[in-house]
């Protein structure tokens, strides 16, 4: 392996970058024809897609030595632009009650508000924990993309569960990142 990297033009950046050029796509399918018909799959398979890419960027930026602090920091908002726009969209068409879509997202948000204001003394990268959250959230939000109820509704269920281990590890993890946060700017000059 070779020195790390510092430019932002690395493979992993740049399917992060296309992750994030993905979002406006997956809503605009997902919402088109008030969430029905074909549109819908065709939101499932833009979602699939970008949240596929996150495990990808990160395979690319290790096997290449290419982990960058640009790509620390865009990469889970990324994630965040994915997951929380197409809550959402869900929350809009009636699919997922808003309490789920407020509760991820104002931990989102505010984890993010966190690490920019401790941005000068340290990048804060996503830990364990917020990853599998991350999947988490990715799994249940592709089964409440899929129009499940109609093909099997016994999965209806399934994603229920899945989406609320995901919402009780993001308020976990979201816990866990505020005392980092914390520790970091106590210990800050």
């Amino acid at each position: 392996m070779g020195t790390p990297t510092t430019s932002v033009w690395t493979a992993a950046n740049l399917v992060t970058m296309a992750r994030v050029a993905l979002v406006p796509l997956v809503v605009l399918a997902l919402l088109a024809d008030q969430g029905t018909g074909g549109w819908r799959w065709v939101a499932v398979v833009l979602f699939t897609l970008a949240a596929a890419t996150d495990r990808l960027d990160g395979y690319l930026a290790r096997r290449m030595n290419q982990v960058t602090d640009w790509g620390k920091l865009v990469d889970p908002i990324a994630d965040k632009a994915l997951i929380g726009s197409t809550l959402v969209g869900l929350s809009v068409l009636g699919d997922l009650p808003w309490w789920v879509t407020i509760v991820i997202l104002v931990r989102e948000l505010g984890i993010t508000a966190m690490r920019f204001a401790v941005l000068r003394y340290v990048v804060i990268p996503a830990s364990r924990g917020g990853k599998l959250k991350t999947v988490l959230q990715s799994v249940a939000i592709g089964m409440f993309v899929a129009p499940l109820d109609t093909l099997w509704p016994f999965l209806t269920v399934v994603a229920w569960v899945v989406l609320l281990a995901a919402v009780a590890l993001t308020v976990v993890t979201g816990v866990d990142y505020l005392r980092t946060g914390w520790a970091v700017r106590k210990q800050a000059p």
